[in-house]
């Protein structure tokens, strides 16, 4: 559902600027590096298990990281740390 959303609406975000981000999101800093993977695989719109593999981590380990990533961002769900990853640039939607 997730990647459907996003293949409907990704061609409606703004364009990254040179850095490839846009402007800083102080946010994004309270991610350690381990939380800002799983955030871009999120982006990519990968399921717990797909994380997981890619990661190698367990699910459980992915889902404490993906309820601290939407703690920390103060964002409401999956979708929202979605469009957040886009609008700063730490991911960009795949090329159809």
């Amino acid at each position: 559902m997730t990647r459907r959303l996003l293949d409907s609406f990704a061609h409606r975000l703004p364009a990254p600027n040179g850095t490839g981000q846009s402007p800083a999101d102080a946010r994004l800093e309270l991610l350690t590096v381990r939380e800002r993977e799983v955030l871009v695989e999120l982006a990519r719109g990968c399921s717990n298990a797909e994380i997981a593999a890619e990661l190698v981590l367990s699910e459980a380990t992915v889902k404490t990281h993906v309820r601290r990533i939407l703690a920390k961002l103060q964002l409401r769900d999956r979708v929202q740390a979605v469009v957040f990853a886009y609008d700063i640039g730490l991911a960009r939607p795949p090329v159809a």
